[in-house]
């Protein structure tokens, strides 16, 4: 095995490191901890619990994965925080694992780009791809779709969905689930439109995209109660693919219920 380990670096000889992993000055690796291969910790990292990293994750000075929850009925239990491949984990970032209140599990998916100061809550779970912007935050038990786009200061209340390909915008507070390929700005979140830009990106199709906004208007912008909305367009849009991922997310909704369109 091949690692490169500054001499001021404490690592436990209980962790499990993979082959060329790295490690910085200062940096601390408990005994649960396990680094996949190719993995690089840069200055004053510290890695608490039972958490692990996928392979080609480079974390950046004073994060700080896997410290106990910040939640008040956190008894110790031997909980788990798992990020996946390829991501990158700027300063400061905060990540903790789950509780008995829910799976016992955080789950941070491949490919993450988690900027300055930026926070995964207890039990959450973040799909592939996703981007948060400095000071991002979810709080406990949020479920994050892949390809969402988190602005800066951005915050998920707990319990509270985010679906695939959202963008939720700088400082906007989420206090109900978003709907999948939406914009949501503002406190309280509202939804502007369908997130084009980012659908663009990802390679979406233009007849694709302009489908997706014609059942965006006909959920959030005809008359009528959403009840009846959304029945006309399971109707109108039910054999659409994008369409049918929306509609089974908002039949998942929970507690929080759907985030609505901003009034004009």
């Amino acid at each position: 095995m091949s690692v490169d380990i500054h001499p001021t670096a404490i690592i436990d000889k209980a962790a499990r490191l993979g082959t060329n992993v790295k490690v910085g000055p200062y940096c601390v690796v408990g005994p649960h901890v396990q680094l996949c291969d190719n993995t690089v910790l840069h200055a004053h990292v510290v890695l608490h619990g039972r958490t692990s990293l996928g392979a080609r994750c480079e974390v950046f000075p004073f994060a700080v994965l896997g410290c106990p929850p910040q939640h008040t009925r956190f008894a110790g239990e031997e909980s788990v925080l798992e990020i996946g491949s390829d991501c990158v984990i700027r300063e400061h970032v905060t990540m903790h694992p789950g509780t008995a209140i829910d799976a016992m599990r955080t789950t941070v998916g491949n490919n993450g780009l988690f900027l300055a100061a930026s926070h995964v809550a207890h039990d959450c779970v973040v799909g592939d791809n996703a981007i948060f912007a400095n000071n991002a935050s979810l709080g406990g038990h949020v479920k994050i779709g892949h390809h969402v786009m988190m602005g800066g200061f951005a915050t998920v209340q707990q319990w509270c969905r985010v679906g695939d390909h959202a963008m939720i915008g700088s400082q906007t507070a989420v206090d109900s689930d978003v709907i999948p390929f939406a914009i949501a700005v503002g406190n309280r979140a509202r939804l502007t439109g369908i997130n084009v830009i980012g659908l663009e990106r990802q390679g979406f199709a233009a007849d694709r995209i302009a489908a997706t906004r014609t059942l965006y208007r006909a959920l959030f912008r005809r008359q009528g109660v959403f009840a009846d909305r959304l029945a006309q367009a399971r109707v109108e849009y039910g054999k659409d693919d994008m369409a049918e991922a929306v509609f089974a997310f908002i039949d998942g909704a929970g507690r929080n219920g759907i985030c609505q369109a901003q009034t004009d």
